[in-house]
């Protein structure tokens, strides 16, 4: 049976700038915890879909804008776009955790879950966490991005390899040169591997934007992953292939609370 929940807006801090987000949260104490994390330059109610399906299931679910991680005037976090990158979001989503898991309310079981690059950053923090985390899901995980950054091309942006400029232009987002160096050398598929609790990875075929090879690759690197293949689903579910991701979403998720 759905919970009934509320929302309230949440604030913390990292490295002296806000992040804000927005809690779902259902009645209860020692509540389980899902954080739910964008993509590029989205914002955290593309993914408000996803926590409030988590939290009609008793989650006490949290989105939330990264800092500098949204196209101008759509996040509501602090810190610059040129300052941004995989690795800052991973500090971000680390403020986020500390800061809902001490509410008086929250329990200690932990499911976080990105889609694209936030998928990405929420396994980077899975495998340097992995006794914090008890659940992972991936929504066209955006494993590709260090690959892209070798090859000189990140979504919108191209830049020699050789000498990275200080800005990199990225269609309506300005990036830094933080956003390639910062993956530069990452293998994400090494990186990932310490995390062995149970994985949903949930990947479209006709996605023209992170192959789904990367995801079988996900799969096959992880300990314990399932994926689940969306017929025709693109970069960003929509319609019915959004409902078909949350039903994979709910079957994984649920737990006796």
């Amino acid at each position: 049976m759905k919970r009934e929940f509320k929302e309230r807006t949440f604030e913390c801090r990292r490295d002296g700038l806000t992040i804000r987000g927005t809690e779902y949260r259902p009645e209860g104490d020692k509540l389980p915890v899902a954080i739910v994390c964008h993509g590029f330059m989205a914002f955290q109610k593309t993914v408000c879909q996803y926590a409030r399906a988590l939290a009609g299931m008793g989650y006490a679910a949290y989105s939330f804008d990264f800092c500098g991680g949204s196209v101008l005037g759509l996040g509501k976090s602090d810190g610059l776009t040129t300052e941004m990158s995989v690795l800052t979001e991973v500090s971000d989503l680390e403020a986020v955790i500390e800061c809902v898991q001490g509410l008086p309310y929250t329990g200690d079981e932990l499911l976080l879950m990105g889609c694209s690059q936030g998928g990405l950053v929420s396994a980077l923090t899975a495998a340097k966490h992995p006794e914090m985390v008890s659940r992972l899901v991936l929504f066209y995980p955006a494993l590709c991005i260090p690959d892209d950054a070798r090859a000189g091309r990140m979504m919108l942006a191209k830049f020699d390899l050789a000498n990275i400029p200080e800005r990199i232009n990225c269609g309506p987002m300005k990036l830094g040169r933080c956003y390639a160096a910062d993956v530069i050398g990452m293998n994400p598929f090494a990186e990932i591997t310490p995390y062995c609790g149970p994985v949903l990875i949930v990947h479209g075929t006709k996605d023209r934007i992170v192959n789904p090879d990367y995801s079988v690759c996900a799969q096959e690197a992880y300990a314990n992953a399932s994926l689940r293949i969306i017929e025709g689903g693109r970069h960003g579910f929509r319609g019915k292939y959004d409902e078909e991701a949350i039903g994979h979403l709910r079957e994984f998720a649920t737990i006796e609370i």
